[in-house]
């Protein structure tokens, strides 16, 4: 059975990295999208090939030939988009961060368990060749106990930031943070993928810059629900450009990038490896291809709803944006 999806946006994140997957996934075709200027909905349709297009996200969600829809706006429209979906009875995916806090993922992820149908969210290094070895690695215990992780990513402002120029991502009210929520969350989650739950977080954010709203420096410490210490280190106001992570066990190490394509590196005293995997063309194909074989009822997708709201918890902690009935 082809899943037959539509898609509610067709920004950037769609031209490339997520929308061609959908019709090149066996068994996944892309049917229908939307997005509010019907001029460019219609551009968007016309150069990837989908039938229909709308410039009412109703119309699309409760289109009889679109069976799951993928929704690709920012953040602050994810919970009210959803509900619609989840209210039709479909099956969704909604692009990362998952919501604009935690409370509003809970109230996702009740509208969906309610109705019996999966919600997916689009973390999809979840589903990546060169994390899932990283996993592979742990789960053989090639570094031993693991003791801590420890992150760092540094980044210069771009042109944009430093002419002011109108940006989602830095606006708090859409995005529900600044970079360090667009990029941080896909490294929470992923540790969260390889390492377990992370059960106590803190840390201190600053704008530096005032060049926008949001936060542009963060610090915080956390530790994972077995023991596991990490340390994180967020600056968008330096620079030069840096990012590095490693997991440290008893053994040895392991050192990768969440977002630059450097080698998956494992450093033992007995063992010294470097991989480079490449991503695939369309970065989410195989986050799309577990969709498809969840909805196949095939395995388990990797990155569901309940486990994103995970992250949303973990950010909102560093922030200091906890509501007072979490």
């Amino acid at each position: 059975m082809t899943v037959r999806w539509g898609m509610i946006g067709c920004g950037d994140v769609t031209e490339v990295k997520s929308g061609p997957a959908f019709s090149l996934v066996e068994g996944s075709e892309l049917v229908a999208v939307m997005r509010r200027n019907r001029a460019l909905a219609e551009d968007y349709a016309r150069r990837h090939d989908v039938p229909a297009f709308y410039d009412n996200a109703d119309s699309l969600i409760n289109d009889p030939q679109v069976d799951a829809v993928y929704i690709a706006t920012p953040p602050s429209s994810h919970m009210e988009l959803a509900l619609k979906v989840a209210a039709a009875g479909k099956p969704c995916c909604v692009e990362k961060p998952m919501a604009l806090n935690h409370s509003e993922c809970m109230q996702m992820n009740q509208a969906f368990s309610k109705k019996k149908i999966p919600l997916f969210v689009a973390y999809y290094r979840r589903s990546l060749p060169r994390f899932l070895k990283i996993k592979e690695w742990l789960s053989a215990n090639e570094i031993g106990q693991v003791r801590q992780l420890n992150w760092r990513l540094y980044k210069p402002p771009g042109i944009a930031d430093k002419q002011k120029t109108t940006n989602w991502r830095t606006d708090p009210a859409i995005a529900g943070g600044g970079y360090f929520v667009d990029l941080a969350s896909h490294g929470f989650d992923l540790f969260q993928y390889l390492l377990g739950d992370i059960a106590e977080v803190a840390g201190f954010s600053e704008n530096q810059q005032k060049l926008y709203k949001a936060e542009d420096a963060v610090i915080a410490c956390f530790r994972f629900r077995d023991g596991v210490l990490g340390t994180g280190s967020w600056n968008f106001a330096a620079h030069f450009t840096e990012e590095n992570v490693e997991i440290i066990g008893e053994r040895g190490k392991i050192e990768f990038a969440v977002f630059d394509e450097q080698p998956v590196r494992l450093c033992t005293e007995n063992k010294n490896e470097s991989l480079m995997i490449e991503n695939p063309k369309h970065i989410q194909f195989f986050h799309i291809e577990n969709m498809i074989a969840h909805l196949n009822h095939e395995r388990v997708h990797p990155s569901l709803g309940t486990d994103a709201a995970k992250t949303n918890w973990v950010m909102d902690n560093i922030l200091n944006q906890v509501t007072s009935d979490e």
